[in-house]
């Protein structure tokens, strides 16, 4: 089973994932994409390690999530990626060095290498034989960013979100600690208004 949970900052998505977790009785493989830029990042990041359990095992991968999963996860697992909004921005940092010189086709490309990863993340975690939960932002309520990288970043995330909840099994969205399972709610994919909307039986 595959879990997207979205939200805002600090919004409790990753204590869900956590809960979910312990709650599965399997092992667990906990795949972290924080890098440890400065002290305070790196003071979030032990803080995060001393209250996960101590059987649980942790890789830290702020660029190739999926290599990390297919090296350390195992048949049986439950696996959570936390988080996607990390793991987006370090993959366009990594590809978009000069936020100052974004040309439109290193846009387009870095957004789709964005989607095309999450994608095979996605479809990874569906085939896997375990579950897997992914926790990402929902960074488009806010207003539109006033710098260019911001609102590459904003399409590339959301674009990943889009992909993954698709596939995902379950989709939990958060407010102030409060989640919604939206799928079970009857939310659907755009693909499915379209098939309605071209259903004669369904207007």
């Amino acid at each position: 089973m595959l879990t997207l949970i979205l939200g805002g900052a600090r919004s409790g998505k990753s204590d869900l994932a956590e809960r979910l977790a312990g709650a599965s009785g399997r092992p667990v493989l906990f795949v972290a994409t924080m890098e440890p830029g400065d002290d305070e990042m790196r003071a979030r990041i032990t803080a995060h390690r001393a209250q996960r359990p101590e059987v649980w095992r942790t890789v830290e991968e702020p660029l190739d999530v999926l290599a990390a999963l297919r090296s350390h996860a195992a048949a049986g697992d439950f696996v959570v990626v936390d988080c996607a909004t990390l793991w987006v921005s370090n993959l366009l940092l990594a590809r978009i060095p000069d936020a100052g010189a974004i040309a439109p086709v290193a846009t387009r490309a870095a957004i789709d290498d964005v989607a095309e990863r999450a994608g095979a993340l996605a479809g990874w975690c569906t085939a896997f034989g375990g579950d897997a939960a992914i926790v990402s932002n929902e960074v488009g309520a806010g207003i539109v960013p006033a710098y260019p990288l911001g609102r590459v970043f904003r399409d590339a995330l959301g674009a990943a979100n889009r992909i993954v909840a698709g596939r995902a099994d379950r989709v939990y969205y958060l407010v102030a600690g409060l989640a919604l399972e939206l799928k079970s709610l009857g939310a659907a994919t755009l693909d499915t208004f379209s098939e309605t909307r071209n259903d004669p039986d369904q207007r």
